[in-house]
């Protein structure tokens, strides 16, 4: 398993070492292991801004072409997660605050509340955190797109 990490680790960087030199930036890169058993690659650099983008969306596309890279040379290989400037976890962060302030409120008042529009990964951390708030239950709406709202409400009595 360690060595495992290690190559995840290793083919990780060096793709996100071809694509970020190529594009000519500079940038520090500090690895660490998920829980998941993956990898995140945490970028500082004085162009942060140009590579997280509006609300994300660059860091978005880096992490899913990173993922390819990697797939090719490893097709089963565990996901690696890229942030810049600390960006997902801070944006992760207002995220759950936001959550966590709507399940009080669903609480205090019984009346269900939706949250915004949300991509897989951030669902799962609402839901996942939510489940930990007694009294509260979750449910994503069920539809094709990729971005879903969750509905807030609170648990039915027995």
């Amino acid at each position: 398993m360690e060595q495992e990490q290690h190559n995840l680790t290793e083919i990780a960087t060096q793709a996100l070492n071809s694509v970020l030199g190529a594009l000519g930036y500079e940038y520090t890169l500090e690895q660490a292991p998920t829980e998941d058993d993956g990898v995140e690659l945490h970028i500082s650099s004085p162009s942060a801004r140009y590579l997280i983008g509006e609300d994300g969306d660059r860091l978005d596309d880096l992490q899913y072409l990173i993922n390819r890279l990697v797939q090719a040379k490893w097709e089963d290989a565990p996901r690696v997660r890229v942030d810049c400037d600390h960006y997902r976890e801070r944006t992760e962060a207002k995220l759950l605050r936001r959550a966590r302030s709507r399940a009080e409120r669903v609480l205090q008042t019984g009346k269900p509340l939706l949250m915004e529009k949300l991509n897989a990964y951030q669902r799962r951390l609402v839901h996942n955190a939510l489940a930990q708030i007694p009294g509260i239950c979750t449910e994503s709406e069920d539809t094709e797109s990729r971005f879903k709202r969750i509905t807030i409400s609170k648990t039915e009595e027995e």
